[in-house]
Parts: C-alpha cells; structure tokens; sequence
C-alpha cells in the first residue's frame, strides 16, 4: 500500500478522506492542536487498526471527535449543566470532555471503561471532514505510541509512512499541543490532562477543578502515563533558564524558552519562542523536540518554564518525555 499525502485545502482530497473513513481506513488529519488519526470511532476493525499501527496498548483510551453537538445522543447519555456550560463556550476548540458513554461505543474506544472521551475540533479541515464523513472519528495522534506528537504531516509521514491510507496535509498545526481533558462523571469536575485551553478559563465557567497529577499504570484518558511525549535522546529539566549541561563529556542540545540564551556547553540550541511568549513556545514545542532528538546527540536539555496558563501543559509534556522509566503497565 502506497499512502497519499493530499493537500487539505482540495474539497475532493476531503470527501476522498471521508469515504476511506466510512470504508473503515485510516486518515492522518490536521487539528488545532496536533494531527490525529482517524478512523470511525464505531467501527471495531478500524479501532483495532489504529492500536495496531500506533503499537498502542489497548489499555489506554482514544478521543473520539465530533463536528456538531447533535452527535452526542449517539455517543454518551444525559450530561448536566456543567457540562452544557463548557460545551456552549469551548466547543469547537481543544477541549475534551470526558462522559459516560452508550453501549453502542466500542469497548476498545475506551479501553473498557464506562466513559468515553469527547471533544469538537476547531480547525476547519478536521470539521470539513468529520461532516464529510457523517461519522464519529476517533483520533489519537498520528505517531507511534509515547512518541512526540506531530504537528506537521511530514511529521506523519516519516513515522508511519505507508501503514495508513491517507494524509491530509493541513499546514503546521495553530496550537501544537494537545487538547486539555476535564472528566465530569465524578462528584466534582476534574482536570485529568492540562493542554491548550488554560485551567483557569475552565474555572471561570463552572468554578473550581480537582487536578490529578501524576500518572496512571491503566489511564483513564490519554498522556497520562509515566513516559509520554517522549524523544529517543534522554532528556533532562534543568533545575533554572540559563544553567550549563549537568553533565561534562557530552554533545548535548538545548530546548531553550526564549532569547537571550547562553549556548556554551551544547552542540545544538533551538529556542521556542524569541520573548519567551507561552503560546508560541507551545506551537513550536514538538516540533523542536523532533528536530533535536534527529541529530544524534548524547543528551538534550530543556529549559523549565513557569507552570501558570499554557505552562502547566508545557511542563506535563517535558516531564513525561524526561521520564526514564515507563511506569508499570498491566499485560495486554
């Protein structure tokens, strides 16, 4: 099989993308955060090809994405005023809900859980198809499994190159990091994953979250394993901006936050964003991670930045990618 990469601004690169869907094929697809992919999310084969070209454990969960609120009844029972509250002033956009779902929602979607994780992207390519496709899409990121997101569809393309059927090539993703997950099942709304959309925005809408840190050996939503996100190259946090390699002999590479940055010490420096601003440091973060784990170094190091807005999501990723040893994960 020889995988098309179309351009997404083509109408029939779009309506071909959702015929390979409803035929049970898989689509890598730009979103707002990062690009995903795609398969019906209540076709049982094209979810299990999607674990299988992902080598993604079945134990952990995907999101399941929808162009239009009509399509709930189809997926999840009643929800409460919270959530419609969220939904009215999120949705589209790069936050995920997580619900309790109908049966008619493939167990392996949600790893077996009773919930099922639900956002409406923005981006107007991943609408046009999920319309298109008159279908539910679930779509976890198009890399393999714990690996750094892609944000490109060249990205796509170099990792899993032939194994799917089409790419639709959208440009570099707006936001570059994924979506931020809330779970509203519970006696109090909880932030299961921070991402693009701020915590304290969702506050200002529905009050105060519980934030669950850490991780979990059988997540009950995605990225929420030890080791995620994660570069082949090790990586270490630096303990402040501006500190020199921690360790002596190496050819190392720098994630730096802003300019100015002292380059002394490392091979390779790619600095995210010139005046350290969050959201374009978030837009350039996998990608950079990418570009520096290609060279061949010893070591890479990230600056840390300050875990307020955005930068609570942009610590999460780095401290899952530094993570050295996976947690303990059940057999499959």
């Amino acid at each position: 099989m020889r995988t098309e990469m179309l351009p997404a601004s083509d109408p029939a690169a779009v309506r071909l993308a959702a015929e390979v869907i409803r035929n049970g094929g898989l689509v890598a697809f730009p979103t707002e955060t990062v690009y995903g992919l795609g398969c019906d999310a209540l076709n049982p084969e094209a979810v299990a090809r999607v674990f299988e070209v992902k080598q993604r454990p079945s134990f952990d969960p995907l999101i399941v994405h929808i162009g239009a609120l009509s399509s709930l009844d189809r997926l999840v029972h009643a929800f409460n005023p919270g959530e419609h509250r969220l939904m009215d002033a999120f949705w589209p956009g790069p936050l995920t809900l997580v619900l309790r779902k109908r049966e008619n929602v493939p167990d392996l979607v949600t790893a077996g859980l009773p919930t099922v994780a639900i956002r409406m992207p923005a981006h107007p390519v991943a609408q046009a198809l999920i319309r298109e496709a008159g279908v539910p899409i679930a779509a976890p990121s198009a890399n393999p499994f714990s690996y750094v997101s892609p944000t490109t569809a060249e990205h796509v393309w170099q990792a899993l190159g032939d194994r799917i059927d089409l790419i639709l090539d959208g440009g570099p993703c707006p936001i570059g990091l994924e979506s931020t997950i809330v779970s509203m099942v519970g006696d109090q709304p909880e932030l299961l994953r921070p991402g693009a959309l701020p915590l304290s925005d969702i506050e200002a809408i529905i009050g105060s979250l519980v934030c669950r840190g850490g991780s979990d050996r059988r997540p009950p939503v995605p990225g929420r394993l030890a080791r995620h996100y994660a570069t082949r190259t090790p990586l270490t946090i630096l303990p402040a901006r501006g500190a020199r390699p921690l360790r002596t002999g190496e050819r190392a590479g720098l994630l730096a936050m802003s300019d100015p940055v002292s380059r002394n010490g490392y091979a390779f420096v790619e600095v995210l964003s010139s005046s350290g601003h969050l959201p374009e440091v978030a837009r350039n973060l996998f990608a950079a991670l990418r570009k520096l784990d290609a060279l061949g170094l010893d070591r890479l190091y990230a600056e840390p930045c300050e875990e307020q807005g955005l930068g609570l999501a942009i610590m999460d990723r780095l401290r899952r990618c530094a993570a050295t040893i996976q947690s303990e994960e059940p057999s499959l």
